[in-house]
């Protein structure tokens, strides 16, 4: 569990769109074994410390002929912005993929101090 010190709590959130291979024919929709995209976001602030992340597909468009495959996660977390991470294997055919994210965690304060 985090346990926040201060009053002021950040959150923040967005969705971002991943990929979309059908019209282009990219590898997401056309290739097989183990494939991986990666998007890096900006938090709109800064946090104090590194916060916690959440990630969830938001719009998930794949061909019914094949099994449904995939992995999302947070990854590379800073107070400044991370890395979603979308993985699929096997035969699994993607056409698009959207992720929706929230963090939340403690904003830096006029009363902090750095003395070192």
């Amino acid at each position: 569990m985090k346990t926040l010190k201060n009053h002021l709590i950040g959150i923040d959130n967005g969705d971002v769109v991943m990929f979309s291979d059908f019209e282009s024919g990219g590898k997401m929709w056309t290739g097989d074994g183990a494939r991986k995209v990666t998007k890096a976001i900006k938090f709109s602030q800064s946090y104090k410390d590194v916060p916690m992340v959440n990630c969830w597909l938001s719009m998930w468009d794949v061909s019914n002929d094949t099994f449904g495959r995939m992995d999302v996660q947070a990854e590379n977390i800073t107070p400044e912005g991370f890395k979603i991470v979308f993985r699929t294997w096997g035969d699994t055919k993607v056409a698009r993929v959207r992720v929706a994210w929230q963090s939340m965690g403690e904003m830096p304060h006029d009363d902090d101090w750095q003395l070192y």
